[in-house]
């Protein structure tokens, strides 16, 4: 998604994104996953640190959501494949995923509503921004969706995307204070590729009314944990 990088303002006043809000409380089941598998990998030698990267320029999954992007935007998906992988290997797993992606467009005869893609916006109301990454129509409905590269689903992707549903349906411009201009259906369309092998996956979530409250709750709790990191410095 594209944040600004001066961060979210709304009438001039800095505020929070969606994923700074959530990130502060967000469960750290797959950040522990992810340290021990560096650590695995540091021991077999594959990388020095932590925070090393491996050697390949881009993992299976972040090319294969490339691809889509530039199918959607009809450009040509096989230059990006080729472009950021040079493993053969690696770029048959990519065009798989690339490939079941385009079975499920099929299938579901979704409509990407290009100039509606990663739009920044704010909510006057609860004073945070966000940028939801795609939306869509599908049987005449407009429905939200958000793209993932992980090797699972986490609560608080459900989270992100009740804050995104509120900020298309309630929220405003940012770069006019003008509203969005569409309403999304109230459920939600969750697209996942796996880093490392030629996996999709498509998730619809009918009701995310609790996973807003768990972000608005998460909103307050932000306000109040910058008060105590100010008394506690």
């Amino acid at each position: 998604m594209a944040t600004p990088k001066a961060g979210y303002r709304l009438n001039g006043e800095k505020i929070p994104g969606t994923t700074t809000i959530i990130s502060r409380f967000k469960d750290s089941g797959g950040l522990m996953h992810w340290a021990a598998e560096q650590g695995r990998l540091m021991e077999r030698g594959i990388i020095k640190s932590l925070y090393d990267k491996a050697e390949k320029a881009a993992d299976i999954g972040t090319v294969a959501h490339a691809m889509i992007e530039a199918h959607i935007n009809k450009g040509a998906p096989e230059e990006v494949l080729f472009e950021m992988l040079s493993d053969n290997g690696d770029r048959t797993k990519a065009l798989n995923a690339f490939d079941m992606y385009l079975k499920w467009e099929q299938q579901t005869g979704i409509k990407m509503l290009c100039k509606y893609q990663e739009i920044q916006l704010v909510s006057p109301e609860f004073k945070f921004g966000g940028t939801p990454d795609a939306i869509g129509e599908i049987n005449g409905e407009i429905v939200l969706l958000d793209w993932k590269t992980s090797n699972g689903i986490y609560q608080d992707y459900m989270i992100q995307l009740a804050a995104y549903q509120h900020l298309v349906n309630d929220g405003v411009r940012m770069e006019d204070g003008k509203p969005f201009g569409l309403k999304v259906a109230k459920g939600a369309h969750l697209l996942r590729f796996a880093k490392d092998f030629p996996d999709f996956g498509h998730h619809y979530f009918g009701d995310l009314s609790d996973a807003w409250e768990q972000f608005k709750l998460f909103r307050k709790a932000y306000e109040i944990d910058k008060t105590l990191k100010k008394r506690a410095a």
